[in-house]
């Protein structure tokens, strides 16, 4: 059904998974590992017929849309899809996605090349890898579906990135999931000597149901401590490479807006797109039972627009899931920093949704000391 008048669904950004199968096994990874089985009934790449469709959503939207929103593309592991079909997916979508329009890829950088890289540079679509930290820390974790260790092959993937001609744009950074039991110099001064031009830490997932691996109760603070370490190291560096987490909390208590989902009040409009083109929530909530990701009335690319499905109250209401219900939360002085965390992080299967974040505890240990770093240098901050 076409709309009679012009709708701006405020569409932030489009999650695509392009590859349903990943070429290593990551033993905290909630796709495989963590209890939801969907991956198993899809096709393996996104196929031609649904590229297709997905591009035609994305173009009405571009016209309905005042301002860029961004796509990354996802897995599994995207590379996997090779050469030609990667070629055909990233034309596909420049078709219908001005080049001021970001497109980016999430990899886990054993599968980087120069052909590769050469198509990315091609269609202006950058690439950003996951990588824990130094050897002993990223191969706890990050390994072969034989039990074996990435890290030799996660750098040589990054060597490669790095020196393309077209490097500068193309690496737009490496994504790493904290191990508190880790050393944050080490694993920061690592990134470093990676070159990375900026690094996203992550948390692992967790809820109230399941504790996070390494977190000992709700109310320990292993995950705050660890980038309590990672703030004075940023702060002490003269020429630190960019930390978007602390980034942003530092910017929500000086009064700015956050950019990153999960952190201050700011809702973020994220559309997930499966490999077969089925419409999904974020693909995190796998991690708290099997099939949380799905709407009630799940939609297909292929059948229906994405535009509309954006005006719908369905995904009106999953938009409200990310500004937490619990009255400690809906309470607390720093809301407005924390945002109430990630909503996987909330999950219990007494409450369901309804609680702070597991790591509430680890988050305001956070926000404590960028508190007192900013009255330390003398920043006005709310």
């Amino acid at each position: 059904m076409a709309f009679e008048t012009r709708f701006d669904p405020g569409l932030d950004t489009v999650l695509v998974k392009v590859a349903s199968r990943c070429n290593i096994n990551c033993t905290y990874c909630y796709v495989y590992n963590m209890g939801d089985d969907n991956w198993s009934h899809l096709e393996k790449f996104m196929t031609p017929e649904t590229i297709d469709a997905l591009c035609s959503s994305l173009a009405e939207i571009v016209a309905s849309q005042r301002k860029c929103f961004s796509i990354v593309l996802h897995g599994g592991e995207p590379f996997l899809l090779g050469e030609a079909r990667l070629r055909f997916l990233l034309r596909s979508l420049r078709v219908v996605l001005p080049q001021h329009y970001p497109i980016s890829i999430q990899t886990n950088g054993m599968l980087i090349s120069i052909p590769i890289l050469n198509i990315c540079s091609e269609y202006k679509v950058s690439v950003a890898v996951s990588i824990d930290g130094p050897e002993a820390v990223h191969n706890k974790y990050r390994v072969t579906h034989n039990d074996k260790g990435t890290f030799d092959q996660v750098v040589a993937g990054i060597n490669i990135l790095k020196s393309h001609t077209d490097a500068l744009f193309l690496y737009a950074g490496l994504l790493a999931v904290i191990d508190p039991l880790s050393d944050p110099v080490e694993v920061y001064q690592f990134f470093k000597e990676l070159e990375a031009p900026s690094v996203d830490f992550l948390y692992k997932d967790g809820n109230h149901t399941k504790l996070p691996l390494n977190k000992a109760s709700i109310i320990s603070v292993e995950y705050g401590s660890w980038m309590v370490q990672l703030l004075e190291i940023y702060i002490n560096d003269p020429y630190p490479i960019k930390i978007r987490v602390l980034d942003d909390m530092i910017k929500s208590l000086m009064g700015g807006i956050v950019t990153k989902e999960g952190l201050g009040l700011t809702d973020f409009a994220i559309v997930i797109v499966d490999t077969d083109g089925t419409i999904m929530k974020n693909d995190t909530l796998k991690s708290t039972y099997n099939g949380a990701d799905k709407f009630d009335q799940p939609l297909n690319v292929k059948e229906a627009s994405l535009l509309e499905f954006l005006a719908s109250a369905e995904f009106d209401e999953y938009r409200k899931m990310q500004r937490p219900t619990n009255s400690k939360c809906l309470n607390c002085p720093e809301l407005h920093v924390c945002g109430g965390g990630m909503i996987l992080n909330r999950w219990s299967r007494e409450n369901g949704f309804d609680n702070p974040s597991v790591y509430c505890a680890d988050q305001l240990h956070l926000v404590k000391a960028i508190r007192k770093t900013l009255a330390n240098y003398d920043l006005q901050h709310v």
